[in-house]
């Protein structure tokens, strides 16, 4: 397995949020992680970048165990990871070219021609051939996540994390996305993993899903068995029906 993470707990101040998450994720899985707002996702997904540090469990990427590992090493290990922010999360004041090869540039490691080589490989998987001199402000915002994903595979990385990659786009634009993770797990054979709200996103880009529901894995099936669960609470979040009894409350003044 590339990923395991085990008994995985969190908690901030008296909030727990995670509270005892255990999965694995084998090499070339599309997994999507779903649940609600506030819910865990993204506190999840910065664990296994080794952003957070965990309160008690085990996260082991490639056999070694980050929980609790020295800035050094954690560095070395986030090679292994490639990471497509909401916003795109792009430098405004660099091009394209710039912000696609810039990891592998501030390294030092590659050669400036081969850097450009790369670049323009990826930006045409991407499908934003020629756009290598462009400023940000200059692309739509569909366009924007593109040059984010192309920055997040441009040195070959063994897992790419998407943190809600359609949030803000038309459906069109939502489906180019889609269809882009799809063709980037293809092209790299890479493990992919996202965190999304967008259901008809979870249908085209996942084989498996973990759902996250009072901060533990509630769910972990295939799209089909998610989609066709009469468990209610799968059916209400993946259907987006509210709890009766929630909406039925007293809204407090």
């Amino acid at each position: 397995m590339i990923i395991e993470v085990r008994d995985l707990r969190k908690s901030f101040g008296p909030h727990r949020v995670l509270d005892g998450v255990s999965f694995s994720i084998a090499k070339g899985q599309a997994v999507a992680i779903i649940g609600i707002s506030g819910g865990g996702k993204s506190v999840l997904l910065k664990h296994l970048i080794g952003l957070l540090t965990p309160d008690a469990g085990e996260i082991h990427i490639n056999g070694q165990n980050i929980a609790g590992m020295n800035e050094r090493r954690l560095l070395q290990i986030r090679r292994s990871f490639g990471m497509l922010f909401q916003g795109a999360a792009l430098f405004d004041s660099l091009t394209v070219e710039q912000n696609v090869g810039f990891l592998l540039q501030r390294e030092g490691r590659t050669a400036a021609a081969e850097i450009s080589r790369r670049v323009a490989e990826v930006l045409e998987l991407v499908g934003l051939a020629g756009t290598q001199k462009k400023m940000p402000a200059e692309l739509s915002g569909g366009m924007r996540k593109r040059v984010g994903l192309a920055r997040a595979v441009v040195y070959r990385p063994e897992i790419v994390l998407y943190d809600e990659p359609t949030t803000g786009l038309d459906p069109i634009a939502s489906d180019s996305i889609d269809q882009l993770i799809r063709r980037v797990v293809d092209a790299f054979n890479v493990t992919s993993i996202a965190v999304t709200h967008d259901m008809r996103s979870v249908r085209r880009i996942s084989r498996r899903i973990l759902m996250l529901h009072e901060g533990r894995i509630y769910a972990d099936q295939t799209p089909e068995e998610i989609f066709r669960s009469t468990d209610p609470v799968i059916y209400r979040f993946v259907n987006g029906i509210a709890d009766p009894l929630e909406a039925l409350s007293p809204i407090s003044p």
